[in-house]
């Protein structure tokens, strides 16, 4: 009598994807394999994936992390194609998301408070371990296996492409804008830098009645700014006079830029008890003298993506108030181009790879 193998047991799958195996960050054709999908799994075929800058500080090793070969994304959008046993969310055919993370240790205070992003043992999308020693490979692929803890629901109402970016640049700025109280009517809200973090800080602000300053250092991203994201005000970093005309005039800054770039103006932009957030993470450690936060009661603080029930609200918002990210829509084989690009600052806002339609996957 034969026995029926549990999920756990089932044997790994053949993948196909994108990697790069040194710091040249080049990005090629890479045969691998996940895990089996076990009782608490599903399979997804990958749809869309949204490219980050992390991406591309990891690939090239520029935190000296990296695990080569290494296979980017944690902006995914896909197909379930199969599910364990004791999967209760998800069916076959539906649409879900995964993140910036596919695993926590589910037991420590902050993953019992739904902080799972912030545990000591959380296991990244990509560039990272399970516990069982396998490796993570993220979205540039033809196929994931995920917990279904670590997967969001897609509401039916929203655009493929423009809602990956959101697994990760959405809820990096959703969580800090709804924990720090600046999604709220008549709030004054600075954003520092209008990429792919920066313009989804404006629609989030923008659909809950906020005020919005963009701070940018391209005076040519001015009009779409205004005219297509309905900014409130544009500062151009290094103006002098209309930095010194705003000074004061703000609750929170939500600061998304990942270049190094100098903070003292920006605390200076901030009313007294004003909060400047932090999610670009630059590389090279800023500078920020003391006296201006204690004279203000100002506040510097960082904050990284969301946990998984904030970034299910996040995703049920913009279904909400159809929000989604603008995108440029990119074959694989552009990826390497498309990191150039986003090297450069050149993309509007967010590139995603239609992965379903061009990665031509041998399994």
């Amino acid at each position: 009598m034969s026995q029926e193998l549990t999920g756990a047991e089932e044997q790994a799958v053949k993948a196909y994807g994108w990697a790069a195996r040194d710091s040249s960050g080049v990005l090629s054709p890479f045969h691998f394999t996940r895990r089996g999908n076990g009782d608490n799994d599903i399979s997804m075929k990958i749809l869309y994936c949204g490219i980050c800058h992390s991406d591309l500080h990891l690939a090239k090793d520029e935190v000296g992390m990296t695990i080569y070969p290494i296979v980017p994304g944690h902006e995914i959008v896909g197909e379930v194609t199969k599910v364990g046993r004791n999967v209760t969310k998800f069916k076959v055919g539906d649409i879900a998301g995964v993140g910036c993370m596919v695993g926590s240790c589910r037991s420590c205070d902050n993953c019992t408070q739904d902080l799972e992003n912030y545990c000591p043992k959380m296991v990244w999308t990509y560039n990272k371990h399970h516990e069982d020693g396998s490796r993570t490979f993220g979205g540039y692929s033809d196929k994931i296996v995920v917990d279904e803890h670590f997967v969001v629901q897609i509401p039916k109402n929203l655009p493929l492409q423009g809602t990956a970016p959101m697994l990760c640049a959405g809820i990096t700025v959703y969580s800090p804008m709804r924990y720090f109280g600046l999604m709220e009517p008549g709030k004054h809200l600075g954003v520092v830098g209008l990429g792919g973090l920066g313009h989804m800080a404006v629609k989030f602000a923008k659909a809950v009645g906020a005020k919005v300053t963009v701070i940018s250092t391209s005076p040519n991203k001015k009009k779409e700014a205004v005219e297509q994201l309905g900014v409130d005000e544009f500062l151009i970093s290094h103006d002098q006079e209309q930095l010194q005309a705003a000074m004061g005039t703000m609750d929170g800054i939500i600061d998304t830029v990942s270049a190094a770039h100098p903070l003292l103006h920006l605390v200076g932009l901030l009313k007294t008890n004003g909060k400047l957030i932090l999610v670009g993470a630059p590389i090279q450690p800023p500078e920020l003298p003391v006296f201006p936060l204690i004279l203000g009661r100002k506040l510097v603080a960082g904050s990284a993506t969301g946990g998984m029930k904030e970034t299910q609200e996040m995703i049920d918002f913009a279904a909400k108030h159809n929000i989604t990210a603008d995108v440029e829509v990119i074959p694989m084989d552009y990826v390497n181009t498309a990191l150039e690009r986003v090297a450069k600052t050149d993309v509007k806002y967010r590139f995603v790879i239609d992965v379903a339609n061009t990665i031509k996957s041998p399994y």
